[in-house]
């Protein structure tokens, strides 16, 4: 019999895999991702005081213009770099989320990259 394929639950359950090994902490906050079908958001948590540090999205504006949405997600990747930047972060622990490496999740961090965070 014919099962349809849950993505989002799919996604979930690697998302909860690859939270057992990735941890944020004081040195190294966690930069996590969530994509929706139209922005991107992404946020640099700290874990071991369960605190968001510095956050940035498509939905507040931190990407504006016309263009394909991977330029979004690049703009909001070097937002956030700037601002972690300007509470000296230099080094983050990049969680993905469960969303493959590639299209707008990979141009968020390679933005975030440019504007000089270390992964």
């Amino acid at each position: 019999m014919y099962k349809p394929l849950n993505t989002r639950a799919a996604r979930q359950r690697r998302h909860r895999r690859l939270r057992v090994r990735l941890r944020g902490t004081e040195q190294r906050p966690r930069l996590s991702v969530f994509r929706s079908l139209q922005h991107i958001y992404a946020q640099i948590i700290d874990d071991s005081r369960g605190v968001t540090l510095a956050s940035a999205s498509t939905r507040a504006g931190d990407a504006t213009g016309d263009g394909p949405k991977t330029e979004h997600a690049r703009a909001v990747g070097r937002t956030l770099a700037e601002r972690a930047r300007a509470q000296g972060i230099q080094a983050v622990v990049f969680d993905r989320s469960g969303y493959l490496y590639h299209g707008r999740v990979r141009a968020l961090a390679d933005g975030a990259r440019e504007a000089g965070l270390e992964f």
